[in-house]
């Protein structure tokens, strides 16, 4: 066997080897209580505070199924396309860790609530990928070490590690791939709007809010190569708990160079969990799996079997809203857009905020023109997202609005943005307090344009003789004299209407 950190070019990899890749998510479901007992689910308590002689695993204690939890899983694996189960019962999985109070939990094996659907995703040029999925299965989230001591923050080199068991218990739905094949060289990027499409499509089921720095939703990325030609998968490698679309993709991109690096040089894949490091993209070995290993499952016997009525599984089928897909396309009609600018509004993260400012009543272009402009540009200057942002859609639609009836202009509009975002209030705020309504006054405007007039007497003689736009030159003038709180328009018909210019 041959370790390397070596790493080819990732043209080079691909022109040898085709990638396969299998991708599992975990969302942790919005529940108010704790998937097997009546314990909350409120992020931030203290530790340990949230638990009971049930998601402690104390002897003599009886698991409850959250309903909530049960419905949330079959209105998952409807709008992935999946088969839901007649009948389908929990399972015990066997395995010692520190933050699984019962060593085991509670899961799902032979018999998921949801299998075989499919979800397509489209890809930046717009081409549409179809992912196929394996099962969709309700299981539990364990609790929470932390490390103490060390330099990474893992168990190695630590001194010592306190557990929290708030989180054991938390419902979690985990959605399995079939085997990816034939994405080629875009592996990462399918990977990347895999899991992105799965991300709005929980949230708009309203399920979760899937916030994946949070830990809401992860994604565990297995990959192997198989010699191009072949049809017989490597051996794979799995990335555990990658929490950016981001880096899910760099992930994925890394290990493929990684691969084929190892392989060009003649060694074997070791089957091992690996993990991933956000400073470089890089990954590193965490435990090796060299065979499966044997959890003991066996049914759980505290639990009766989940047998969903077809009537109920149809009544959620019905209920279920517009799905990410659909929804993006009929907007993007309605808005009038390219192909091209959805996708350019769905990598700025801006759809969402579009649609709340446009409900909050700005038009659409308006709305798209403020959320893709100026508050782009200052998210990734602040390097935040969008929705992270301190300005709500309302405040932006009250901006529209003043332009709309000319109390802003679009220069003074940046500069109440600017206020709302440093926390100085709302738009209106903003303009009592730094005085930047436009100078509707046409005496003060007449007045402004008299002196820029008479002091650039050069070029209004130009304006005179036809050369209209050197007017250009004089509302500049009166910009500059009223601080940019004159509309330019009114100015420009001002100072036309003054030197007895008609323009045309």
């Amino acid at each position: 066997m041959t370790v390397t950190t070596d790493l080819v070019s990732y043209e080079d990899a691909l022109a040898s080897y085709d990638p396969v890749m299998g991708l599992e998510v975990h969302v942790e479901l919005g529940t108010r209580t704790k998937m097997f007992c009546g314990c909350s689910t409120e992020l931030g308590a203290e530790p340990n505070s949230q638990t009971c002689p049930t998601c402690l695993g104390l002897p003599g204690s009886l698991p409850v199924v959250n309903a909530v939890g049960v419905e949330s899983a079959v209105k998952i694996g409807l709008a992935l396309h999946c088969e839901i189960a007649e009948w389908c019962r929990f399972a015990r999985k066997n395995y010692f860790y520190p933050d699984m109070p019962k060593n085991f939990q509670t899961s799902q094996y032979d018999e998921p609530i949801a299998f075989d659907g499919y979800l397509d995703v489209q890809l930046e040029d717009g081409e549409i990928f179809r992912v196929e999925i394996e099962r969709a299965h309700m299981e539990e989230d364990t609790g929470k070490s932390t490390h103490v001591g060390g330099a990474t923050g893992r168990i190695h080199g630590a001194s010592h590690s306190l557990l929290d068991y708030n989180r054991a218990g938390i419902p979690l739905i985990e959605i399995v791939t079939k085997p990816i094949v034939g994405a080629g060289d875009r592996a990462p990027e399918v990977a990347k709007a895999y899991v992105a499409e799965l991300r709005e499509l929980i949230r708009a089921l309203g399920v979760s809010e899937a916030r994946m720095e949070m830990g809401q939703m992860r994604c565990d990325v297995n990959l192997s190569l198989m010699p191009k030609g072949s049809e017989t998968f490597g051996t794979r490698s799995e990335t555990k708990n990658v929490n950016s679309l981001r880096s899910v993709e760099r992930a994925v991109r890394f290990e493929i160079q990684r691969h084929a690096a190892v392989l060009g040089d003649g060694g074997t894949i070791v089957q091992e969990t690996r993990h991933f490091h956000e400073d470089d993209g890089s990954t590193t070995s965490g435990r090796v799996k060299e065979e499966a290993e044997d959890y003991r499952y066996f049914p759980e016997p505290d639990l009766v079997p989940v047998a969903p009525s077809r009537e109920w599984v149809e009544e959620l089928r019905a209920g279920l809203p517009e799905l990410p897909r659909v929804r993006r396309n009929r907007l993007r009609e309605e808005w009038g857009v390219s192909g091209h600018d959805m996708q350019s509004i769905l990598n700025a993260g801006a759809l969402d905020p579009i649609v709340a400012t446009i409900a909050a009543g700005a038009d659409p272009v308006s709305a798209r023109k403020w959320w893709m402009g100026e508050l782009a540009r200052n998210a990734n200057e602040s390097g935040r997202s969008l929705e992270e942002l301190p300005i709500t859609p309302e405040q932006v639609a009250r901006v529209t609005a003043l332009v709309a009836d000319g109390s802003l202009n679009d220069k003074l509009a940046r500069q109440v943005i600017e206020g709302v975002l440093a926390g100085e209030g709302d738009p209106d705020a903003v303009v009592e307090k730094r005085g930047l309504k436009v100078v509707s006054d046409e005496g003060a405007l007449g007045a402004a344009v008299d002196e820029a007039i008479a002091g650039n007497a050069a070029v209004a003689d130009k304006i005179r003789g036809g050369k209209v736009a050197a007017v250009g030159a004089l509302v500049g003038a009166v910009m500059k004299a009223t601080r940019g709180q004159a509309d330019a328009a009114r100015v420009k018909e001002l100072i036309l209407q003054k030197l007895g210019v008609t323009e045309g």
